[in-house]
């Protein structure tokens, strides 16, 4: 890596040189430095916001999932199949969904042999569970802190290669002119003069792991370290991708948490009251005939977490819409564990089959909530517990909320975007499509973080051209954002109140319910808002630049993704997924709901089709293709094997 000084006439910055840099430390940033490193491509260097925030380290779930093909067990798995299952989830490209199963045993033991501990029964099976869409027992899981274990792992591997790390960097803008990547811009989010402000990055390579863009929502299970930072991708010129599909469920806000599996199945009370505390009630039992009726269906979240159209009418999401009905009155939602709902008005007896025997054969059915919590799942109780909240002595406040974008930034099948070296791995990478296994989001992380420093090794070696179109493009980017920088200076401070006033507003018209009347509102004010950004925004020191490239970077992917939703509805999108879009022509799943809630069900017709967008400013261009289908490769033997020892088939 070499160093220099970047020099306009209006400011200078720290210029580095390298030839990959790995943007995030989360569990993809780290598997693609550590894969590179180990591929003998060792000039690289991370750039994190900090080293400690983000989605893998600090979140997870009741059981979080990690999803690969079937190591245990007489049941036959085979990796064709399991390609065959993620491209059924529709919009899914086959060569994606192929690389995910092939590779989803060596990314998997891997982190094994870097000390994730799997369980395995005593002849050395790695053990599975049916997750949902799952036709097999491909689920594993380590706890609720899977993707933080992974992520810890992979970190020492990293340290322990003294692999150059620059925590406190936030990228402002990739270097790019729409073809090609040169490099990156950051703010150095810990300085204190402005010569310390910038730092200019050119490389060959860039490896894009910053996770989702979580900063978009409001109301987020995401954990609050993370942000995202989609919009200065689109913005560079990286195609979007599936943008419109999303996984919302309910997750308690303090601390940020899925409510999903046993927290579901041991039957809470939940009830909503006024903002002063005022008019408790147990709402759901204003749209179910009997209070077994509705506990069946409170039971079934667990097992169903993410919200799912397909269950609005008969199944269990019509809880989540009555939870976000009561939202939206203004009201705030409560699960209780220390009282039975319905004051114990319910029969064991009469709920539904499945709740009933779940319940029977793990001998919970006594007692309160929380006495069937801790005896089904204490670590459940203690989670809790460690973050501040007593379940015993304190309800636990809920809401729907943003989970998992399933779209993102289109990729080849090496994690390549449109933009020559900008690779996307992780999240923030669209590799799935409108349903998905539970766990694929860990799996298609180290895979395509393994499947981008292949790549990158094999064809992208060397330090970058000294090229007078990347000293154009970075000082001219310095420019721009150093003048944004000074112009939001002031005495005072708007911008978190702005940053929350753009992400409560993507959360009412962009989230799970879509009405289309509102996102056109919305959106249509957005190109102005980002033009003008620099004369609405305040900030009072210099700590809170962040926040200011922060929004930018938020408003720019609110406008491409309801953009992208405004375009699925003109192309006659339908609801699905985890989304219900308002269509006056449809049905209600009760007659006593708002009109909001009337949609129509897709019906597949657009699942072989993806709709991918670029961001031109005032505007979004779309393109639908059909789905690249999944590869048919020769793979008699010698064929494969004498060109692997050509190039080891990465061309």
């Amino acid at each position: 890596m070499r160093e220099q000084i970047l020099k306009t006439e209006e400011i200078s910055a720290r210029l580095l040189s390298c030839n990959t840099v790995i943007v995030g430390t989360g569990a993809a940033g780290y598997n693609a430095a550590d894969r590179l490193w180990e591929l003998g491509q060792q000039d690289i260097l991370i750039v994190t916001e900090n080293r400690m925030a983000g989605t893998s380290r600090n979140t997870g779930s009741d059981k979080q999932t990690y999803y690969k093909l079937t190591l245990s067990g007489e049941i036959p798995d085979s990796v064709m199949e399991m390609a065959e299952n993620l491209f059924t989830g529709q919009c899914v490209d086959g060569d994606l969904a192929l690389c995910e199963a092939a590779l989803s045993v060596q990314s998997f033991m891997r982190l094994v042999e870097l000390g994730v501990p799997f369980p395995k029964n005593r002849y050395g099976e790695y053990v599975g569970y049916k997750t949902d869409h799952d036709p097999r027992r491909r689920a594993t899981s380590v706890g609720p802190y899977t993707s933080k274990q992974m992520t810890e792992k992979l970190e020492r591997s990293v340290l322990s290669k003294g692999i150059p790390m620059l925590d406190h960097m936030q990228v402002i803008q990739i270097l790019s002119d729409g073809k090609k990547v040169y490099g990156l811009l950051c703010l150095n989010t810990e300085a204190v003069v402005n010569e310390e402000l910038f730092v200019v990055i050119q490389c060959r390579n860039v490896v894009y792991a910053t996770g989702g863009p979580a900063g978009m929502y409001a109301n987020s299970v995401y954990p609050g370290s993370q942000y995202g930072a989609t919009g200065v991708a689109l913005e560079a010129g990286a195609k979007g991708k599936n943008l419109t599909e999303w996984q919302y469920g309910m997750a308690s806000l303090n601390p940020r948490w899925n409510v999903s599996g046993t927290y579901m199945q041991v039957l809470p009370r939940m009830y909503s009251i006024n903002q002063d505390g005022t008019d408790e009630r147990e709402f759901l039992m204003d749209f179910f005939e009997n209070p077994e009726e509705m506990l069946s269906k409170l039971f079934l979240k667990g097992y169903q977490w993410p919200f799912d159209v397909r269950k609005v009418t008969s199944g269990s999401s019509i809880i989540d819409i009555l939870v976000y009905l009561e939202t939206c009155k203004g009201r705030r939602v409560f699960l209780d564990y220390r009282e039975n709902p319905v004051r114990g008005g319910f029969s064991y007896e009469k709920l539904e089959k499945e709740a009933q025997e779940y319940l029977k054969s793990a001998g919970a059915c006594f007692g309160t909530p929380i006495e069937r919590l801790k005896h089904m799942n204490l670590p459940a109780v203690e989670f809790y517990r460690d973050k501040g909240v007593d379940l015993e002595t304190e309800p636990l406040e809920i809401s729907l909320c943003a989970q998992h974008n399933n779209g993102g930034l289109a990729i080849d099948h090496w994690w390549q975007t449109n933009v020559k070296g900008f690779f996307a791995v992780g999240e923030v990478a669209a590799s799935h499509g409108v349903y998905r296994p539970g766990g694929t989001a860990l799996n298609a992380g180290q895979v395509g973080s393994m499947r981008a420093a292949q790549y990158i090794a094999k064809t992208g070696k060397g330090m970058p051209e000294e090229e007078t179109l990347f000293s154009d493009i970075a000082q001219k980017a310095l420019v721009q954002m150093n003048r944004f920088a000074e112009n939001v200076k002031s005495t005072e401070s708007n911008v978190r109140n702005l940053h929350m006033h753009a992400a409560k507003n993507m959360s009412m018209c962009g989230a799970a319910i879509r009405n289309k009347e509102e996102i056109e509102a919305y959106c249509k004010k957005l190109p102005e808002v980002i033009e003008s950004l620099s004369d609405r925004v305040k900030i009072s020191s210099v700590k809170e630049l962040k926040w200011a490239f922060r929004l930018r970077d938020e408003l720019i992917a609110q406008f491409v993704y309801l953009s992208a939703m405004l375009d699925y509805i003109s192309n006659g999108g339908k609801s699905r997924g985890s989304a219900l879009y308002t269509d006056p022509n449809g049905t209600k799943p009760f007659a006593q709901l708002p009109d909001v809630f009337t949609f129509k069900m897709d019906d597949g017709s657009k699942g072989e089709w993806v709709q991918e967008v670029q961001y031109k400013g005032a505007y979004c261009q779309f393109e639908w293709r059909q789905v690249r289908p999944i590869p048919k490769e020769d793979d008699f033997f010698e064929n494969v094997w004498r060109s692997y020892r050509e190039n080891e088939n990465v061309y």
